[in-house]
C-alpha cells in the first residue's frame, strides 16, 4: 500500500503554486506525508469514532461490569450521550479492545494502563492510542494469612505464597511488593492461584501467604474470615514511600480492622480503577460522561456502592497516562488540573 502510494506521488510536480504565490518543495511534503502515515500506522488503534460509546468492563459477576453498567445507563438516559456497557475480560483484554477499535471506553487497572502506554511486562509494544477519562475507586493489595507470626512483607521469606496467575496483574503487583523489600520470586515458594482457590489453599494449610487485589471487602476473603481469623500483611511508612516512587500509579491505603474483624488496620498499596477512551472520542462526548459521573455520584450511592467512593480529587489524580481533552476540561472546570 505504501509502494503504491509512494509512486503515485512521486509523479507529482516537485512544485506547487498555493494561492499566495508561494512555491513550496513538494518532495517535502511527500516525506513529511509519507513519514507521518507510517507513524500512524505503527501506533494506530482502531477508531473510536461512534455515535454509541461501548463500555467494556468486566466478567458479569465482577464489579468493573456491575458498577459499569450503572454507569453506561446513567449516562445514556441523562447526559445526551449513548453508551452500553459490555461484558470484558479483564484490563489486559480492554485495552487490546480499545486498540482493535471494539470499544470506545474500557474499565481498566492504573497499573495495567501504565504498563500498556510504556510497552513493559504485559504488553511487548507500548500502545498509545487510549487516554484517561477518570479513575473512580482503589483496588488494595491485600496479603492474606492465617499465621499471626507473618507481620511484616519481609517474613514470607521461605514461605509458600501465592502471587496471583503467571502474567496477571496480580502478579506483577506482588512482584513489586516483594521487589521494595529486597525479595524476589526466588526467595519465596510461588504457587499461581486465582482468589478462591488462594483462600481454599489457605484454609487447608496448602500456602502460608496469598496475594489477592481488589477492593475490600473482597468476597474471597470474608468467606475466609468466617471460619477462620484472618490477617492481612502490613507495609511500612518506609517500604510503602519507595514503591511509590518507583511505580507511581499505586497509591498509599490503609483497610480498616473491622473489614475482616482484623486486630488493628492494615497499610498497603492500592491500584486505581480507571475509566479510559480511545483518543478519537470527540471531546463534548467524553466532557459529558465524565460530567455525569461525578456530578451525580452522591445522590446514585443506592444503584451502586461505589458511587460512595468516587471523588473529584481521586479522580484526577492519574500521573502515568495523559488525559482525554474533554475529562481535562471537565476537572479543570472543578480546579483540578491533570496532565
Amino acid at each position: 500500500m505504501l509502494a503504491r502510494d509512494t509512486e503515485q506521488l512521486g509523479n507529482v510536480s516537485c512544485s506547487a503554486k498555493f494561492v499566495n504565490g508561494e512555491e513550496m518543495d513538494m518532495k517535502k511534503i511527500i516525506s513529511t506525508l509519507l513519514a507521518l502515515v507510517l507513524v500512524l500506522s505503527l501506533t494506530a488503534c482502531g477508531s473510536g469514532k461512534s455515535a454509541n460509546l461501548r463500555f467494556v468492563t468486566g466478567g458479569e459477576s465482577g464489579t468493573y461490569y456491575g458498577f459499569g453498567s450503572v454507569i453506561a445507563q446513567h449516562a445514556t438516559n441523562n447526559a445526551g450521550v449513548k453508551v452500553t456497557g459490555l461484558v470484558g475480560n479483564g484490563s489486559q483484554s480492554n485495552i487490546n479492545e480499545l486498540k482493535e477499535g471494539n470499544a470506545e471506553l474500557a474499565f481498566c487497572q492504573s497499573d495495567v494502563m501504565a504498563y500498556a502506554y510504556n510497552g513493559t511486562n504485559l504488553f511487548d509494544t507500548p500502545i498509545t492510542c487510549f487516554s484517561t477519562v477518570a479513575a473512580l475507586y482503589t483496588e488494595q493489595v491485600q496479603i492474606v494469612t492465617l499465621n499471626p507470626d507473618i507481620k511484616t512483607v519481609a517474613d514470607l521469606k521461605g514461605k509458600k505464597v501465592s502471587i496471583g496467575a503467571a502474567g496477571s496483574g496480580v502478579y506483577f503487583n506482588a512482584i513489586d511488593v516483594l521487589g521494595v523489600y529486597g525479595l524476589t520470586e526466588n526467595d519465596i515458594e510461588p504457587t499461581y492461584q486465582s482468589f478462591g482457590d488462594s483462600a481454599d489453599a489457605l484454609k487447608d494449610g496448602k500456602i502460608d501467604a496469598a496475594f489477592m487485589v481488589a477492593g475490600a471487602p473482597t468476597t474471597a476473603v470474608v468467606d475466609l474470615s468466617t471460619t477462620k481469623q484472618v490477617y492481612l500483611v502490613s507495609l511500612d511508612d518506609e517500604h510503602v514511600n519507595a514503591l511509590l516512587t518507583a511505580s507511581p500509579y499505586y497509591a498509599k491505603a490503609v483497610i480498616s480492622a473491622d473489614t475482616y474483624n482484623m486486630p488493628s488496620d492494615v497499610t498497603t498499596v492500592a491500584v486505581g480503577a480507571v475509566i479510559l477512551a480511545n483518543n478519537d472520542v470527540s471531546e463534548d462526548a467524553v466532557y459529558a460522561f465524565v460530567k455525569d459521573i461525578f456530578e451525580n455520584a452522591a445522590s446514585l450511592t443506592d444503584s451502586h456502592a461505589k458511587y460512595a467512593e468516587v471523588n473529584l480529587e481521586y479522580g484526577a489524580s492519574i500521573k502515568s497516562v495523559p488525559y482525554h481533552p474533554g475529562a481535562a476540561k471537565y476537572f479543570a472546570e472543578k480546579g483540578f488540573k491533570v496532565k
